[in-house]
Protein backbone atom coordinates (compact mmCIF):
# COMPACT_ATOMS: atom_id res chain seq x y z
CA UNK A 1 0.00 0.00 0.00
CA UNK A 2 1.43 3.41 -1.27
CA UNK A 3 2.75 5.77 1.39
CA UNK A 4 0.22 9.03 2.16
CA UNK A 5 2.06 12.10 1.16
CA UNK A 6 3.35 14.29 3.94
CA UNK A 7 0.79 17.01 4.64
CA UNK A 8 2.12 20.65 3.85
CA UNK A 9 3.57 22.27 6.71
CA UNK A 10 1.84 25.88 7.34
CA UNK A 11 3.26 28.91 5.86
CA UNK A 12 4.66 31.59 8.52
CA UNK A 13 3.44 34.31 6.29
CA UNK A 14 0.00 34.93 6.59
CA UNK A 15 -2.01 34.75 3.16
CA UNK A 16 -1.50 38.34 1.30
CA UNK A 17 1.11 39.36 3.37
CA UNK A 18 4.67 40.02 1.47
CA UNK A 19 7.11 37.48 1.84
CA UNK A 20 10.61 39.57 3.31
CA UNK A 21 14.01 39.25 1.31
CA UNK A 22 16.77 36.59 2.35
CA UNK A 23 19.87 36.10 1.94
CA UNK A 24 20.74 32.80 0.76
CA UNK A 25 24.50 30.83 2.74
CA UNK A 26 25.66 30.34 -0.82
CA UNK A 27 25.59 34.55 -1.00
CA UNK A 28 27.48 34.69 1.85
CA UNK A 29 30.32 32.16 0.96
CA UNK A 30 31.08 34.16 -2.46
CA UNK A 31 31.48 37.49 -0.77
CA UNK A 32 32.98 35.80 1.89
CA UNK A 33 35.60 34.29 -0.81
CA UNK A 34 36.36 37.64 -2.63
CA UNK A 35 37.26 39.49 0.09
CA UNK A 36 39.66 36.42 1.26
CA UNK A 37 41.47 36.77 -1.97
CA UNK A 38 44.94 38.28 -1.86
CA UNK A 39 45.06 41.70 -3.43
CA UNK A 40 46.87 42.42 -6.58
CA UNK A 41 50.26 42.48 -6.92
CA UNK A 42 51.55 45.70 -8.78
CA UNK A 43 55.11 45.45 -10.47
CA UNK A 44 56.04 48.82 -9.50
CA UNK A 45 59.94 48.49 -10.40
CA UNK A 46 59.84 46.54 -13.76
CA UNK A 47 61.76 47.35 -17.11
CA UNK A 48 59.33 49.80 -19.45
CA UNK A 49 58.69 48.42 -22.71
CA UNK A 50 59.29 50.48 -25.50
CA UNK A 51 57.82 50.03 -29.41
CA UNK A 52 59.29 47.46 -31.48
CA UNK A 53 62.08 48.58 -33.49
CA UNK A 54 63.29 51.05 -31.01
CA UNK A 55 65.67 48.34 -29.33
CA UNK A 56 67.56 45.30 -31.90
CA UNK A 57 66.07 42.57 -31.52
CA UNK A 58 68.23 40.35 -28.90
CA UNK A 59 69.31 43.45 -27.15
CA UNK A 60 67.76 45.31 -24.33
CA UNK A 61 69.08 47.69 -21.07
CA UNK A 62 72.20 46.39 -19.39
CA UNK A 63 71.47 44.52 -16.40
CA UNK A 64 73.78 43.55 -13.89
CA UNK A 65 73.31 40.75 -11.39
CA UNK A 66 72.11 43.25 -9.00
CA UNK A 67 69.72 45.01 -10.56
CA UNK A 68 67.48 42.29 -10.61
CA UNK A 69 67.51 41.20 -7.14
CA UNK A 70 67.33 45.13 -6.08
CA UNK A 71 63.60 45.27 -8.35
CA UNK A 72 62.53 41.45 -6.50
CA UNK A 73 63.61 43.22 -3.41
CA UNK A 74 62.07 46.66 -3.78
CA UNK A 75 58.57 44.69 -5.36
CA UNK A 76 57.81 42.97 -2.18
CA UNK A 77 57.07 46.29 -0.83
CA UNK A 78 54.21 47.64 -4.05
CA UNK A 79 50.54 47.34 -2.98
CA UNK A 80 47.46 47.77 -4.92
CA UNK A 81 46.49 51.51 -5.91
CA UNK A 82 50.02 52.68 -7.26
CA UNK A 83 48.30 53.13 -10.94
CA UNK A 84 45.37 54.60 -9.45
CA UNK A 85 47.28 57.30 -7.35
CA UNK A 86 49.81 58.05 -10.14
CA UNK A 87 53.10 56.28 -8.45
CA UNK A 88 54.10 54.02 -10.38
CA UNK A 89 55.53 54.30 -13.89
CA UNK A 90 52.51 54.87 -16.01
CA UNK A 91 54.10 53.90 -19.60
CA UNK A 92 54.77 56.33 -22.83
CA UNK A 93 51.52 54.80 -24.17
CA UNK A 94 49.44 55.96 -21.60
CA UNK A 95 51.04 59.27 -21.11
CA UNK A 96 50.78 60.18 -24.47
CA UNK A 97 46.61 59.32 -24.34
CA UNK A 98 46.64 62.13 -21.37
CA UNK A 99 48.69 64.55 -23.59
CA UNK A 100 44.98 64.53 -25.33
CA UNK A 101 42.89 65.79 -21.69
CA UNK A 102 43.31 69.54 -21.45
CA UNK A 103 43.74 69.06 -17.88
CA UNK A 104 47.31 67.71 -18.90
CA UNK A 105 47.85 69.73 -21.94
CA UNK A 106 47.82 73.31 -20.64
CA UNK A 107 49.44 72.42 -17.47
CA UNK A 108 52.66 71.30 -19.04
CA UNK A 109 52.67 73.90 -21.97
CA UNK A 110 52.20 76.80 -19.50
CA UNK A 111 55.31 75.73 -17.51
CA UNK A 112 57.07 75.31 -21.19
CA UNK A 113 55.60 78.41 -22.95
CA UNK A 114 56.33 80.66 -19.33
CA UNK A 115 59.99 79.20 -19.52
CA UNK A 116 61.36 80.64 -22.74
CA UNK A 117 58.52 83.57 -23.12
CA UNK A 118 61.29 86.32 -21.80
CA UNK A 119 64.26 83.37 -23.49
CA UNK A 120 68.04 84.64 -23.17
CA UNK A 121 70.24 87.13 -23.53
CA UNK A 122 73.99 86.74 -24.29
CA UNK A 123 76.45 88.82 -21.85
CA UNK A 124 80.28 89.58 -22.12
CA UNK A 125 82.00 89.17 -18.32
CA UNK A 126 85.59 89.78 -19.57
CA UNK A 127 85.39 93.63 -19.81
CA UNK A 128 85.81 93.51 -23.90
CA UNK A 129 84.03 94.50 -26.82
CA UNK A 130 81.89 91.64 -27.69
CA UNK A 131 79.20 93.18 -29.57
CA UNK A 132 79.70 91.64 -32.93
CA UNK A 133 80.36 87.95 -31.31
CA UNK A 134 76.87 88.24 -29.81
CA UNK A 135 75.15 89.51 -32.59
CA UNK A 136 76.36 86.01 -34.91
CA UNK A 137 75.49 84.08 -31.22
CA UNK A 138 72.34 85.15 -31.89
CA UNK A 139 71.89 84.84 -35.46
CA UNK A 140 73.22 81.27 -35.13
CA UNK A 141 70.53 80.42 -32.29
CA UNK A 142 68.03 81.63 -34.25
CA UNK A 143 69.08 79.76 -37.25
CA UNK A 144 68.99 76.78 -35.31
CA UNK A 145 65.43 77.49 -33.27
CA UNK A 146 67.03 76.96 -30.25
CA UNK A 147 63.97 78.83 -28.70
CA UNK A 148 61.25 76.75 -29.53
CA UNK A 149 63.07 73.81 -29.60
CA UNK A 150 63.95 74.44 -26.03
CA UNK A 151 60.00 74.80 -25.08
CA UNK A 152 59.37 71.71 -27.08
CA UNK A 153 61.60 69.62 -24.97
CA UNK A 154 60.35 71.25 -21.86
CA UNK A 155 56.83 70.24 -22.64
CA UNK A 156 57.95 66.55 -23.36
CA UNK A 157 59.63 66.38 -20.33
CA UNK A 158 56.09 67.71 -18.73
CA UNK A 159 54.45 64.70 -20.48
CA UNK A 160 56.85 61.97 -20.35
CA UNK A 161 58.98 63.16 -17.25
CA UNK A 162 62.01 63.51 -20.17
CA UNK A 163 62.52 65.22 -23.27
CA UNK A 164 65.68 65.05 -25.81
CA UNK A 165 67.51 67.40 -28.41
CA UNK A 166 69.27 65.68 -30.68
CA UNK A 167 72.37 67.39 -32.00
CA UNK A 168 72.83 67.02 -35.69
CA UNK A 169 76.89 67.14 -36.80
CA UNK A 170 76.27 65.82 -40.61
CA UNK A 171 76.85 62.38 -38.91
CA UNK A 172 72.92 60.38 -38.76
CA UNK A 173 73.66 58.04 -41.23
CA UNK A 174 77.29 57.36 -40.12
CA UNK A 175 76.94 54.68 -37.24
CA UNK A 176 80.14 54.04 -35.97
CA UNK A 177 80.15 58.11 -35.54
CA UNK A 178 77.28 58.18 -33.18
CA UNK A 179 78.75 55.87 -30.36
CA UNK A 180 81.68 58.38 -30.48
CA UNK A 181 81.67 61.00 -27.93
CA UNK A 182 81.77 64.90 -29.01
CA UNK A 183 82.52 66.31 -25.43
CA UNK A 184 81.02 69.35 -23.15
CA UNK A 185 81.26 71.68 -25.52
CA UNK A 186 83.74 73.54 -23.73
CA UNK A 187 86.79 70.96 -24.06
CA UNK A 188 89.77 69.55 -26.48
CA UNK A 189 87.45 66.83 -27.64
CA UNK A 190 84.74 69.21 -28.89
CA UNK A 191 86.96 71.62 -30.61
CA UNK A 192 88.72 68.74 -32.39
CA UNK A 193 85.49 66.85 -33.03
CA UNK A 194 83.97 69.88 -35.38
CA UNK A 195 86.25 72.91 -35.15
CA UNK A 196 84.26 75.85 -37.46
CA UNK A 197 81.87 72.68 -38.84
CA UNK A 198 78.48 74.49 -38.89
CA UNK A 199 75.36 72.37 -36.62
CA UNK A 200 73.46 71.24 -39.27
CA UNK A 201 70.71 71.11 -37.10
CA UNK A 202 68.74 70.59 -33.63
CA UNK A 203 65.99 67.75 -33.42
CA UNK A 204 63.79 66.83 -30.79
CA UNK A 205 63.37 63.26 -30.24
CA UNK A 206 61.07 62.12 -27.44
CA UNK A 207 61.47 59.68 -24.65
CA UNK A 208 59.63 56.34 -26.29
CA UNK A 209 62.20 56.34 -29.24
CA UNK A 210 64.80 56.48 -26.72
CA UNK A 211 66.33 53.61 -24.84
CA UNK A 212 69.09 53.75 -22.42
CA UNK A 213 71.84 50.92 -23.19
CA UNK A 214 75.14 50.45 -20.75
CA UNK A 215 75.36 52.48 -17.55
CA UNK A 216 77.06 52.31 -13.99
CA UNK A 217 75.40 50.75 -11.28
CA UNK A 218 78.54 49.30 -9.48
CA UNK A 219 80.27 53.00 -8.11
CA UNK A 220 77.88 55.89 -6.29
CA UNK A 221 80.90 58.01 -6.29
CA UNK A 222 81.19 58.06 -10.14
CA UNK A 223 79.72 60.58 -12.62
CA UNK A 224 78.23 58.41 -14.35
CA UNK A 225 76.44 56.30 -11.97
CA UNK A 226 72.92 55.24 -12.70
CA UNK A 227 73.29 57.58 -15.76
CA UNK A 228 73.29 56.16 -19.64
CA UNK A 229 76.03 56.37 -21.37
CA UNK A 230 74.22 55.78 -24.63
CA UNK A 231 70.86 55.33 -25.94
CA UNK A 232 69.02 53.33 -28.76
CA UNK A 233 66.99 55.57 -30.65
CA UNK A 234 65.10 53.32 -33.41
CA UNK A 235 67.99 50.52 -33.13
CA UNK A 236 71.09 53.07 -33.76
CA UNK A 237 73.14 53.70 -30.53
CA UNK A 238 73.50 57.26 -30.28
CA UNK A 239 76.32 58.52 -27.47
CA UNK A 240 74.79 60.73 -24.58
CA UNK A 241 76.42 63.78 -25.29
CA UNK A 242 75.00 63.59 -28.99
CA UNK A 243 71.54 63.96 -27.35
CA UNK A 244 70.87 67.12 -24.69
CA UNK A 245 68.86 65.30 -22.62
CA UNK A 246 66.58 67.10 -20.02
CA UNK A 247 64.72 65.73 -16.93
CA UNK A 248 63.20 68.55 -14.46
CA UNK A 249 62.20 65.72 -11.75
CA UNK A 250 64.52 62.59 -11.28
CA UNK A 251 63.10 59.98 -9.35
CA UNK A 252 65.18 57.83 -7.00
CA UNK A 253 67.62 55.69 -7.96
CA UNK A 254 65.96 53.06 -7.28
CA UNK A 255 62.45 54.04 -10.01
CA UNK A 256 65.49 54.76 -12.66
CA UNK A 257 65.59 51.74 -15.08
CA UNK A 258 61.73 51.66 -14.01
CA UNK A 259 61.20 55.00 -15.90
CA UNK A 260 63.29 54.39 -18.26
CA UNK A 261 66.24 56.54 -16.82
CA UNK A 262 63.63 59.42 -17.43
CA UNK A 263 61.67 61.75 -14.48
CA UNK A 264 58.96 61.75 -13.05
CA UNK A 265 56.01 63.66 -15.74
CA UNK A 266 54.05 66.51 -14.60
CA UNK A 267 51.17 64.26 -15.67
CA UNK A 268 51.95 61.57 -13.17
CA UNK A 269 51.76 64.30 -10.57
CA UNK A 270 48.82 65.58 -10.95
CA UNK A 271 46.64 62.25 -12.28
CA UNK A 272 44.63 61.95 -8.26
CA UNK A 273 44.11 65.47 -8.89
CA UNK A 274 42.46 65.19 -12.36
CA UNK A 275 40.75 62.10 -11.70
CA UNK A 276 39.36 63.94 -8.97
CA UNK A 277 38.09 66.63 -10.92
CA UNK A 278 36.62 64.95 -13.79
CA UNK A 279 34.77 62.38 -11.07
CA UNK A 280 33.45 65.84 -9.22
CA UNK A 281 32.78 67.65 -13.01
CA UNK A 282 30.56 64.46 -13.85
CA UNK A 283 28.91 64.23 -10.70
CA UNK A 284 27.75 67.67 -10.54
CA UNK A 285 26.50 67.41 -13.95
CA UNK A 286 24.58 64.64 -13.00
CA UNK A 287 23.13 66.06 -10.41
CA UNK A 288 21.77 68.89 -12.38
CA UNK A 289 20.95 66.93 -14.83
CA UNK A 290 18.24 65.17 -12.50
CA UNK A 291 17.86 67.47 -9.29
CA UNK A 292 14.25 67.07 -8.98
CA UNK A 293 12.13 63.59 -9.63
CA UNK A 294 8.84 63.19 -9.33
CA UNK A 295 7.39 60.70 -7.34
CA UNK A 296 3.28 59.34 -7.51
CA UNK A 297 2.07 57.60 -4.75
CA UNK A 298 -0.92 55.48 -5.85
CA UNK A 299 -2.42 51.58 -5.45
CA UNK A 300 -0.22 49.53 -7.93
CA UNK A 301 -1.82 46.90 -6.72
CA UNK A 302 -5.43 47.73 -8.26
CA UNK A 303 -3.99 49.63 -11.04
CA UNK A 304 -2.28 46.41 -12.61
CA UNK A 305 -5.10 44.33 -12.18
CA UNK A 306 -7.69 45.21 -15.04
CA UNK A 307 -5.98 47.16 -17.56
CA UNK A 308 -2.32 46.99 -16.67
CA UNK A 309 -0.48 49.13 -18.93
CA UNK A 310 -2.44 52.42 -18.56
CA UNK A 311 -0.43 53.04 -15.53
CA UNK A 312 2.79 52.60 -17.73
CA UNK A 313 1.04 55.18 -20.55
CA UNK A 314 -0.01 57.89 -17.93
CA UNK A 315 3.59 57.83 -16.99
CA UNK A 316 4.76 57.85 -20.05
CA UNK A 317 2.17 60.98 -20.84
CA UNK A 318 3.65 62.78 -18.12
CA UNK A 319 7.32 62.92 -18.97
CA UNK A 320 6.39 63.99 -22.16
CA UNK A 321 4.11 67.07 -21.89
CA UNK A 322 6.34 67.45 -18.06
CA UNK A 323 7.11 71.22 -18.10
CA UNK A 324 6.21 74.01 -15.63
CA UNK A 325 3.28 74.67 -17.97
CA UNK A 326 2.15 71.61 -17.47
CA UNK A 327 -1.19 70.16 -15.05
CA UNK A 328 -0.69 67.06 -13.64
CA UNK A 329 -4.20 65.11 -12.50
CA UNK A 330 -4.47 62.99 -9.59
CA UNK A 331 -7.30 60.72 -7.86
CA UNK A 332 -7.72 62.53 -4.62
CA UNK A 333 -8.73 59.24 -2.76
CA UNK A 334 -5.60 57.32 -3.54
CA UNK A 335 -2.95 58.74 -4.84
CA UNK A 336 -0.44 61.28 -3.79
CA UNK A 337 2.06 63.58 -6.16
CA UNK A 338 5.25 64.98 -4.81
CA UNK A 339 8.34 66.52 -6.15
CA UNK A 340 11.79 65.67 -4.43
CA UNK A 341 14.17 67.88 -4.83
CA UNK A 342 17.98 68.02 -4.09
CA UNK A 343 19.81 71.19 -3.31
CA UNK A 344 22.07 72.96 -5.59
CA UNK A 345 23.98 74.94 -3.48
CA UNK A 346 27.52 74.94 -2.85
CA UNK A 347 28.13 72.56 -5.66
CA UNK A 348 30.09 75.52 -7.48
CA UNK A 349 32.10 75.26 -4.47
CA UNK A 350 33.11 72.54 -4.94
CA UNK A 351 33.54 71.83 -8.00
CA UNK A 352 36.11 74.67 -7.96
CA UNK A 353 37.78 73.50 -5.06
CA UNK A 354 38.42 69.93 -7.07
CA UNK A 355 39.68 72.49 -10.18
CA UNK A 356 42.14 74.23 -7.77
CA UNK A 357 43.48 71.20 -6.31
CA UNK A 358 45.23 70.81 -9.85
CA UNK A 359 46.90 74.28 -10.14
CA UNK A 360 48.53 73.56 -6.22
CA UNK A 361 50.39 70.62 -7.47
CA UNK A 362 51.63 72.48 -10.65
CA UNK A 363 52.63 75.55 -9.11
CA UNK A 364 51.13 77.52 -11.70
CA UNK A 365 48.08 80.57 -10.43
CA UNK A 366 44.62 79.91 -11.19
CA UNK A 367 44.53 83.25 -13.26
CA UNK A 368 47.12 81.84 -15.60
CA UNK A 369 45.87 78.11 -15.68
CA UNK A 370 41.98 78.33 -15.07
CA UNK A 371 41.77 82.67 -15.88
CA UNK A 372 40.03 82.84 -12.63
CA UNK A 373 40.38 86.18 -10.73
CA UNK A 374 40.26 86.17 -7.43
CA UNK A 375 37.34 87.31 -5.62
CA UNK A 376 36.42 90.07 -3.08
CA UNK A 377 37.60 93.53 -2.70
CA UNK A 378 40.46 94.85 -3.21
CA UNK A 379 41.62 91.24 -4.54
CA UNK A 380 44.74 90.87 -6.79
CA UNK A 381 47.16 88.20 -8.47
CA UNK A 382 50.15 90.05 -8.29
CA UNK A 383 51.55 88.51 -5.33
CA UNK A 384 50.87 84.74 -7.10
CA UNK A 385 51.56 85.87 -10.18
CA UNK A 386 55.38 87.18 -8.85
CA UNK A 387 55.94 83.65 -6.64
CA UNK A 388 55.13 81.72 -10.10
CA UNK A 389 57.82 83.99 -11.87
CA UNK A 390 60.06 82.80 -9.28
CA UNK A 391 59.25 79.27 -9.65
CA UNK A 392 59.94 79.66 -13.14
CA UNK A 393 62.94 81.48 -13.56
CA UNK A 394 64.06 78.78 -10.65
CA UNK A 395 63.47 76.00 -13.07
CA UNK A 396 64.78 77.64 -16.00
CA UNK A 397 68.22 77.59 -13.83
CA UNK A 398 67.53 73.99 -13.05
CA UNK A 399 66.32 72.79 -16.13
CA UNK A 400 67.86 75.17 -18.97
CA UNK A 401 71.08 75.98 -17.34
CA UNK A 402 73.25 73.46 -18.34
CA UNK A 403 71.87 72.44 -21.80
CA UNK A 404 72.39 75.81 -22.65
CA UNK A 405 75.80 76.47 -21.22
CA UNK A 406 76.74 73.21 -23.18
CA UNK A 407 75.00 74.54 -26.09
CA UNK A 408 76.69 77.59 -26.29
CA UNK A 409 80.12 76.35 -26.14
CA UNK A 410 79.50 73.75 -29.52
CA UNK A 411 77.70 76.97 -31.17
CA UNK A 412 80.92 79.17 -30.75
CA UNK A 413 83.32 76.25 -31.61
CA UNK A 414 81.06 75.82 -35.08
CA UNK A 415 81.40 79.39 -35.61
CA UNK A 416 84.96 80.50 -34.34
CA UNK A 417 86.95 77.27 -33.53
CA UNK A 418 86.94 77.55 -30.26
CA UNK A 419 84.67 78.42 -27.03
CA UNK A 420 85.13 82.41 -25.62
CA UNK A 421 85.08 82.35 -22.13
CA UNK A 422 84.37 85.56 -21.95
CA UNK A 423 80.56 85.37 -23.51
CA UNK A 424 78.10 84.24 -20.85
CA UNK A 425 74.09 84.36 -20.52
CA UNK A 426 71.70 85.40 -18.52
CA UNK A 427 67.52 85.07 -18.70
CA UNK A 428 65.65 87.62 -19.13
CA UNK A 429 63.17 89.36 -16.23
CA UNK A 430 59.56 87.74 -16.74
CA UNK A 431 57.96 90.58 -14.78
CA UNK A 432 56.33 92.89 -17.37
CA UNK A 433 56.17 96.81 -16.41
CA UNK A 434 54.07 99.49 -18.20
CA UNK A 435 55.63 102.68 -19.72
CA UNK A 436 54.81 104.39 -16.52
CA UNK A 437 57.12 102.17 -14.27
CA UNK A 438 59.46 102.16 -16.38
CA UNK A 439 60.05 105.93 -16.74
CA UNK A 440 60.12 105.62 -12.73
CA UNK A 441 63.05 103.67 -12.59
CA UNK A 442 64.98 105.82 -15.27
CA UNK A 443 64.27 108.64 -13.30
CA UNK A 444 65.15 107.27 -10.13
CA UNK A 445 68.44 106.08 -11.51
CA UNK A 446 69.15 109.20 -13.40
CA UNK A 447 68.57 111.18 -10.29
CA UNK A 448 70.84 109.07 -8.17
CA UNK A 449 73.88 109.04 -10.64
CA UNK A 450 73.23 112.83 -10.49
CA UNK A 451 73.73 112.36 -6.96
CA UNK A 452 77.02 110.62 -6.69
CA UNK A 453 78.73 112.62 -9.97
CA UNK A 454 77.28 115.44 -7.69
CA UNK A 455 79.48 114.13 -4.82
CA UNK A 456 82.34 112.85 -6.46
CA UNK A 457 81.55 109.06 -6.55
CA UNK A 458 81.69 108.93 -10.28
CA UNK A 459 82.11 111.00 -13.22
CA UNK A 460 79.76 112.06 -16.23
CA UNK A 461 81.80 109.20 -18.29
CA UNK A 462 81.28 106.10 -15.93
CA UNK A 463 77.17 107.21 -15.55
CA UNK A 464 77.10 107.84 -19.64
CA UNK A 465 78.83 103.73 -19.96
CA UNK A 466 76.13 102.40 -17.31
CA UNK A 467 73.33 104.08 -19.27
CA UNK A 468 74.80 102.71 -22.60
CA UNK A 469 75.33 98.71 -20.90
CA UNK A 470 71.67 98.93 -19.29
CA UNK A 471 69.39 97.56 -21.93
CA UNK A 472 66.37 98.34 -20.16
CA UNK A 473 67.58 101.96 -21.01
CA UNK A 474 66.15 104.18 -24.02
CA UNK A 475 69.99 105.10 -24.39
CA UNK A 476 71.54 102.09 -24.81
CA UNK A 477 72.70 102.68 -28.53
CA UNK A 478 74.75 105.59 -27.67
CA UNK A 479 78.20 106.01 -28.60
CA UNK A 480 80.06 105.99 -24.94
CA UNK A 481 83.02 107.90 -26.60
CA UNK A 482 81.01 110.74 -27.96
CA UNK A 483 80.55 113.02 -24.74
CA UNK A 484 78.56 115.72 -25.30
CA UNK A 485 79.52 120.00 -24.48
CA UNK A 486 78.20 121.00 -21.25
CA UNK A 487 78.21 124.89 -20.61
CA UNK A 488 78.92 125.42 -16.63
CA UNK A 489 78.98 128.64 -15.02
CA UNK A 490 81.99 130.05 -13.19
CA UNK A 491 82.70 133.12 -10.98
CA UNK A 492 85.35 133.87 -13.83
CA UNK A 493 83.21 133.19 -16.89
CA UNK A 494 82.10 130.29 -18.91
CA UNK A 495 83.59 126.68 -19.14
CA UNK A 496 83.11 124.36 -21.57
CA UNK A 497 83.06 120.50 -20.44
CA UNK A 498 82.99 118.00 -23.21
CA UNK A 499 84.39 114.69 -24.21
CA UNK A 500 87.70 115.88 -24.83
CA UNK A 501 87.94 117.34 -21.66
CA UNK A 502 89.68 120.79 -23.12
CA UNK A 503 88.58 124.05 -20.98
CA UNK A 504 88.33 127.15 -22.77
CA UNK A 505 87.53 130.89 -20.80
CA UNK A 506 85.15 132.89 -22.56
CA UNK A 507 86.35 136.84 -22.67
Amino acid sequence: MAEAAPAPQPSATPPGARRPARISDAMLAAIRAQKAAPAQQVQVFSVPQHPAGVVPEGKGLAMDSAIGGVQTWANGFAQNGYLTEGITFLGYAYLSELAQRPEYRVIAETIASEMTRKWVRFTANDGDDKTEKIKELEAEFKRLNVRDLFCRAAEQDGFFGRGHIYIDTGDTDNPDELQKPIGTGWDKLSIAKFAKKPIEALRTVEAVWCYPTSYNSNDPLKDNWYRPDSWYVQAKIVHTTRLITFIGREVPDLLKPTYSFGGLSLSQMVKPYVDNWLETRQSVNDIISAFTVFVLSTNLGESLQADGDQIFKRAELFNLLRSNKGLMLIDKETEEFQNVSASLSGLDMLQAQAQEHMASVSHIPLVKLLGTQPAGLNASSEGEMRSFNDYVHSFQEHLFRQPLHRLLGLVMISLWGAPDDGIDFEFEKLEETDEKEAADVEKTKAERDQILIDTGVISPEESRKRVAADPDSDFSSIDVDDMPDLLEEEEDGLVVKGGSGNQEEAA
